[in-house]
Order: C-alpha cells, then sequence, then structure tokens
C-alpha cells in the first residue's frame, strides 16, 4: 500500500498550526509543572522529587519487538496523569452490561484543512476547569503505521483514555514530526504531547526537551530499539509484554508490562513488573513482586545490570 506525500498529508504547515489552535483551548499563561507520580513507592522513590519530571522528555523503547505493549503502557501512562472529568471511567469497557454497546468517538486526525471545521469537546466551555479541557496531541507519522496500524479507539478506552481527550496528527516525514511536537508544546493548551519518532539526534532532542521546560509539560516519545542515539531525555524505559491478569472466563482485567527504568536524570535506575486498572486508573506492582523485599530485589539486580 502506499503510504502518502507530503503534499497530501500536510499541505503547508501554517494551515495546520491554525486547525491545531482552534482545536485547543485558549488558556492564559501555563503552569507550573509538577512531578507525575505512578503511585507506586518502588517506582517514585527511584524518581526525582517522587515522580516522573512534569515538564520534560521521555522516552519509551519497545524490548524484545514488543512495539504493541510499549504503545499500551504510553496510553496507560497518560490516561493516569490527564485530569479526569466526572463520571469518566464509569463506562470502561467491562462496566455493565450496557457498556460494551456504546460506542467510542474516534479520536481527532490533523491532516489538512477540513470543509467541516472539528471542535474538541468541551473547549468553549468557560464554567469547567479548563485544566480538565486540555487535549493530548499525538503525532503519529505515516511511516510508524506500517507495522503496527493506527491506534484504535476502543483500545484507547478500555486503557482508561478517553478517545476525546486525543488529537491525533498525521505527518509523513521526519522534518514534520520534528515540527508538529514543538508546535504542540509551544501551544501551552495540552496537558501532554506524545509522538513516535524513528531517528532522534541529540541536537533535536535538546530542542524538545527546552521546548517541554518551556511549556511546562510532559513530551513522551515512542522510539524503536535498533536506531537509539544519545539524547537529552530526563527518563528512558523500555517496556515489554507480561502475561496479563484474566478472569475465570479467559477475559483479561488488567493489563501486565515489565519495566525498566533505564535512564533516570537525578533518580536511580530500576526494574519491575507492574499491572494496571483501567477502571481506577492506577498502577501496582504484580503480585509476585507486591513484597518490597521483592521489589528491592528486582531494582537492586537492574542496578547491577545498569552498572
Amino acid at each position: 500500500m502506499s503510504q502518502p506525500s507530503a503534499h497530501s498529508v500536510l499541505p503547508n504547515r501554517a494551515a495546520m498550526a491554525e486547525e491545531l489552535r482552534r482545536l485547543l483551548p485558549k488558556i492564559q499563561g501555563f503552569h507550573k509543572a509538577k512531578p507525575l507520580p505512578f503511585g507506586v513507592t518502588a517506582i517514585d522513590h527511584c524518581l526525582p522529587r517522587g515522580g516522573l519530571p512534569g515538564a520534560a522528555l521521555h522516552e519509551i523503547v519497545p524490548a524484545g519487538g514488543s512495539a504493541s505493549a510499549a504503545f499500551g503502557f504510553l496510553m496507560a501512562l497518560l490516561a493516569t496523569i490527564l485530569p479526569r472529568k466526572a463520571g469518566e471511567g464509569d463506562h470502561a469497557q467491562h462496566g455493565g452490561r450496557g457498556a460494551a454497546r456504546r460506542m467510542p468517538p474516534p479520536p481527532h486526525f490533523v491532516r489538512s484543512p477540513s470543509p467541516a471545521p472539528l471542535r474538541y469537546a468541551g473547549a468553549d466551555d468557560a464554567s469547567q476547569n479548563l485544566s480538565l479541557h486540555r487535549p493530548l496531541v499525538f503525532v503519529l507519522p505515516a511511516y510508524g503505521l506500517r507495522n503496527n496500524g493506527r491506534p484504535y479507539g476502543h483500545g484507547i478506552r478500555a486503557l482508561g483514555l478517553d478517545p476525546n481527550r486525543l488529537i491525533l496528527v498525521g505527518t509523513a516525514h521526519r522534518k514534520q514530526t520534528l515540527w508538529a511536537l514543538e508546535e504542540a508544546l509551544h501551544a501551552r493548551a495540552v496537558a501532554a504531547v506524545a509522538g513516535v519518532i524513528d531517528k532522534l539526534d541529540l541536537k533535536s532532542s535538546l530542542r524538545l526537551q527546552l521546548a517541554a521546560t518551556d511549556a511546562g509539560v510532559p513530551l513522551f516519545l515512542l522510539r524503536p530499539a535498533e536506531i537509539l542515539e544519545a539524547s537529552a531525555a530526563a527518563t528512558r524505559w523500555r517496556v515489554a509484554s507480561a502475561p496479563a491478569v484474566r478472569d475465570r472466563f479467559g477475559l483479561i482485567t488488567h493489563a501486565r508490562w515489565q519495566l525498566m527504568l533505564e535512564r533516570c536524570r537525578n533518580g536511580r535506575a530500576g526494574e519491575w513488573i507492574v499491572e494496571y486498572d483501567h477502571v481506577t486508573h492506577c498502577f501496582s506492582l504484580a503480585s509476585a513482586l507486591a513484597d518490597p523485599a521483592d521489589a528491592r530485589g528486582a531494582s537492586e539486580k537492574s542496578f547491577q545490570r545498569a552498572g
């Protein structure tokens, strides 16, 4: 299948920037970023100030070809850090008899100027808390779709992330991807920015790190394990899949991942197996590591490997 050309995806940068400005809520100024804790003591103790730096670049790398697992972890992580609206999560996939019939709307997708303008739900509702209206921008290059396809609304919802909060930005080339990431950060009206990129040199990563710091929001990048260059990222996570928790009917109740914190500025390395509750939007250690002594042992092993 042929890939879209640069002209078909982004006819001109000014038009795309105007579309993003209209989709994003208008918020004056910006907030001081706070640490983003996992809520898992063993992990938060390894992070500076007890959580992920809220205004920094973070890299997520699939381990052993687990690209889908890495993407799922990123979606779950974003669901935990985004402010939740009242009642959000009550209609999760396993939340009731009628929940499965409820069709989640697809994420907004920005490619080119549309004759029917896209509208972010609630962006004009001044009576609500503005922080609840900050969407998430996800930059998805066409070359990143070849093996894994596009994000699926039902799958995103099943991980606790409302597709209404997601704006997808399509790009055709690496330069456009970097530009779109910076523009989304400069908008200063988003809860977080995420994206997929194949190559990232030190200079480009430093620009993104400075843009995230200036905007006061986190930036998460999925990067392939085969092409890892030096970068200015505050953290780098390697993510692999782990056997999920299933009920007596064989249905998945809690997703699990093997996490290795490979690099952490002003923090420590570590390794854990975590599980995720998509209803409560909470991470926890897998039952085998629920004992603090086991968690410390896992971290010590990873320190020895890192050293």
